[in-house]
């Protein structure tokens, strides 16, 4: 049976639904799914410094398995998209956290460079999957006046999981021989702790609208939601006969798919080319105690996720775009120019700059999900995810290669460029999408 009949207008809108326990645990799901990707990701560098010598990595060597992940997100999401859009989130949803969980063991078992590179391929492709449904379906599932805050849990989970991977290494480093291995299998275990949760999640109401099933929309909001809440009405559909990626670019959508992927890619190109190798920076800038350094920069990176939280939903998704790419391009800039300063200051300095670049990661789990109606939010998540990633590869397999040949200083200036690019590009172009619907629109309409 319906929602539609005598007394509907008394009920609550899709997009209005209070805040319950179902929506807990979705976030849950999506956070613990969040996190894996953040550990998964951030574990590599910290295992590379110290599976150096036994694999015999040179700075390009180095560079490849530093991106390798980042390389094969790009495909992962470039293909989830338009899958997830076609046949639905739940499913992937549901197993690609299994997937992680056994590839990420695998890795233990590695005898060389070449089949390490193939596994970080293989898990970046599962991670493209996970970047593109978690935002998906959490966004979906998350009432309007709760979205900002919600989905930036998804930014700290990251953060979380990214912090937690460094110091996980660095606890595990005196090891012994099996340290850089004990390293990589530890990133198994968030993946297979959310697993259960993941299982049982049903598909989302906005999807299913979408796509001609109202009764089931409708069966999963009153067992979830309750019988006060409407079943949302069908959003704008792609065209008959257009693929996805060239509705994307079409007049009606193609400005918010370069903002979505330009913002996207500089926020994360120095993200995870500083990240990844921060020890090594640190030691090129000639600052002491690189591990304590690297400790210090990714506490930041968490810092910065919970006040990008906090400011979310108090700043306009364009003020907080452009401002926090500012603050972060003008920290990094005086790293660049200042010569011989205090390590005190050097630290703080690259303090401001990860709180800020944290900061702004949490636009990827709001802002994003919000440019795209339902039957275009997969595939523009996916697009901008892929997009970002050829940057981040690039970036993470470019930085040691440009430290060891042209100096720290350079790298960094490049750096500073790329997310003054972002700011630019926000100024310029970047819509307000706070308080908007997703239902019945989604990012066409707003409150």
């Amino acid at each position: 049976m319906s929602d539609a009949g005598a007394g509907n207008d008394a009920l609550l809108a899709y997009d209005d639904a209070p805040l319950g326990r179902f929506h807990y645990r979705v976030a849950v799901a999506s956070t613990g799914g969040v996190f894996s990707d953040g550990f998964g990701l951030g574990i590599i560098g910290t295992a590379l410094a110290v599976a150096t010598t036994e694999l015999k990595l040179t700075p390009l060597w180095l560079g490849l398995l530093g991106g390798a992940s980042l390389a094969g997100l790009f495909v992962g999401a470039l293909i989830t998209g338009p899958i997830a859009d076609h046949f639905g989130r739940r499913r992937i949803f549901a197993f690609n956290m299994a997937v992680l969980g056994a590839l990420s063991i695998a890795q233990f078992l590695v005898t060389s460079s070449a089949s390490l590179l193939g596994l970080r391929l293989a898990i970046g492709f599962v991670l493209g999957t996970d970047y593109v449904v978690s935002k998906a379906l959490l966004t979906e599932f998350t009432p309007r006046r709760y979205r900002g805050a919600v989905m930036s849990t998804l930014s700290v989970a990251w953060a979380g999981g990214f912090a937690s991977a460094y110091a996980v290494g660095v606890a595990l480093s005196g090891g012994g021989a099996d340290a850089w291995r004990l390293m990589l299998l530890a990133s198994a275990a968030p993946c297979l702790l959310i697993l259960p949760l993941r299982l049982t999640m049903p598909e989302s109401p906005l999807w299913l609208t979408d796509h001609d099933r109202a009764d089931e929309a409708a069966a999963v909001i009153r067992r979830k939601f309750g019988a006060r809440v409407r079943t949302p009405e069908c959003g704008p559909r792609a065209a008959h006969g257009r693929g996805r990626w060239r509705q994307l670019f079409s007049p009606a959508w193609r400005l918010r798919t370069l903002v979505g992927c330009a913002f996207f890619t500089c926020q994360v190109i120095p993200y995870f080319a500083v990240g990844t190798f921060v020890a090594q920076v640190l030691a090129a800038l000639n600052a002491q105690g690189g591990y304590a350094g690297g400790l210090i920069y990714n506490a930041s990176l968490l810092l910065g996720a919970v006040v990008g939280l906090v400011l979310i939903d108090r700043v306009a998704r364009r003020t907080f775009l452009v401002g926090s790419f500012s603050i972060a391009a003008a920290a990094m800039l005086l790293l660049t120019v200042l010569r011989d300063p205090a390590p005190a200051l050097m630290f703080l300095l690259f303090a401001l700059f990860a709180v800020a670049l944290s900061a702004a990661s949490n636009l990827v789990y709001v802002y994003l999900p919000e440019l795209f109606p339902t039957d275009l939010r997969a595939s523009g998540i996916g697009l901008a995810i892929a997009a970002s990633r050829i940057g981040s590869a690039i970036g993470t397999f470019l930085l040691p290669i440009l430290v060891a040949n042209i100096g720290v200083r350079f790298a960094l200036a490049i750096c500073v460029a790329v997310l003054a690019l972002g700011a630019a590009v926000g100024y310029a172009w970047a819509p307000e999408t706070r308080g908007s619907r997703l239902a019945g629109g989604g990012a066409a309409t707003a409150a």
